[in-house]
C-alpha cells in the first residue's frame, strides 16, 4: 500500500532543482512512474515528496551535431528514440534495443533517463549505451556534472547520483569510422527483461582484416551493467577466427558475476554470457568490416 506523500511540480528545471534541494532527504524524482510507483507499493520506498518532471520540455530533445555527436534530454520517452529517423542513421542499435524493450505502452510513457536513474543491471539501454561509449549529465542547485556512464552504475539499483542531484542528459559521441554495435538479449518471453543479454562493439582497421577495438557490455549477468575487458583486451589487434572467438566469450562468461534467481542460475546465466557475446561480437565484426 502506498503511502501517503505530498506531490509537487515545477514549470522549470531551475525550479525543480530548487524544489530538489529543498526536499533532498525525503524525497523522489517521478517522470511516469512505472518502477518507482511498483517500490512504492511494495513498500520498498516511502518517499514524502514526489517532484514530478515528466513535463519539463527543456528535457525533452535528441540533438546531433558531427562535432559532438548525440545528445538525449532524460524525459525523451523510449518511443521517440524507437521512431527517430536520426536515431536509426546514426545509432541504428539504439532502434533495436528500443523495439525489443517492454511493451509498446511501458515505451510510450518510460523515459530514458528514469530508466538509467532507476540503476536495474536488467534494463536494456544501460550495456548498449555503454558499448556506445555514452556519458551522463547530471544537475543539482549548484552545478552540473558530467561522468562516464560505465560509472554511474554503483550496485544494485544504486547510481552515482547524489541526493540533491537530478539526471538531465545522456551524450553519446560520434560513432567511430568502420564501427558497428549490435545487442541482443535472451528472454523466455517477447520483450520480457532479459534473462541476460550482450552488447558488442567492435572496430575494424583499415584493411578490414584486423580488430581496432572492442567493448562487450553484459546486462543481468552482473550487479551493474559490465564490460567483460579482458574478453575485450583478447579481440584487439587480432584477426578474428572461430578459436579465437571462443575464447574470448569464455573469458566473458568468467568476468560476469550473475546472481541466480527464479529465473536462471549463476551457471546458467554464465553459459548464456558465452553464447550470447560470441554472437554478438561476430554480427558487430560482420557489420564493421562492410563499413571498409
Amino acid at each position: 500500500m502506498i503511502r501517503d506523500f505530498v506531490y509537487l511540480r515545477a514549470d522549470t528545471l531551475k525550479e525543480t532543482l530548487d524544489i530538489l534541494e529543498q526536499c533532498k532527504d525525503d524525497s523522489k524524482i517521478i517522470c511516469g512512474g512505472q518502477s518507482l510507483l511498483i517500490l512504492m507499493r511494495q513498500g520498498l520506498v516511502s518517499p514524502r515528496y514526489l517532484i514530478d518532471i515528466k513535463h519539463l520540455e527543456e528535457l525533452d530533445y535528441i540533438k546531433f551535431s558531427s562535432q559532438e555527436g548525440l545528445k538525449i534530454g532524460a524525459i525523451t520517452t523510449h518511443r521517440t528514440l524507437e521512431k527517430s529517423a536520426l536515431i536509426k542513421k546514426r545509432y541504428p542499435v539504439l532502434v533495436d534495443m528500443e523495439k525489443n524493450l517492454a511493451s509498446v505502452q511501458t515505451r510510450n510513457w518510460g523515459t530514458i533517463g528514469g530508466n538509467l536513474a532507476h540503476g536495474d543491471p536488467t534494463g536494456d539501454p544501460g550495456p548498449v549505451f555503454i558499448a556506445l561509449n555514452a556519458i551522463v549529465k547530471t544537475a543539482n542547485k549548484e552545478r552540473e556534472r558530467t561522468l562516464p556512464l560505465e560509472e554511474f552504475f554503483i550496485d544494485f539499483f544504486e547510481t552515482a547520483l547524489e541526493e540533491n542531484e537530478l539526471l538531465i542528459e545522456i551524450q553519446i559521441p560520434v560513432v567511430p569510422p568502420k564501427t558497428a554495435v549490435a545487442y541482443e538479449k535472451f528472454n523466455i518471453i517477447k520483450n520480457d527483461q532479459g534473462i541476460v543479454s550482450v552488447a558488442a562493439s567492435m572496430t575494424a582497421d583499415d584493411s578490414g582484416i584486423k580488430c581496432k577495438d572492442a567493448r562487450i557490455v553484459l546486462g543481468a549477468a552482473a550487479p551493474v551493467p559490465k564490460r567483460a575487458k579482458a574478453a575485450e583486451q583478447m579481440l584487439r589487434g587480432q584477426k578474428l577466427n572461430e578459436r579465437l572467438l571462443d575464447q574470448a566469450a569464455e573469458k566473458a562468461s568468467k568476468e560476469a558475476e550473475p546472481v541466480a534467481d527464479v529465473h536462471a542460475s549463476e551457471d546458467y546465466r554464465k553459459f548464456l554470457v558465452k553464447a550470447l557475446t560470441k554472437k554478438m561480437v561476430m554480427r558487430s565484426w560482420e557489420q564493421a568490416k562492410r563499413l571498409t
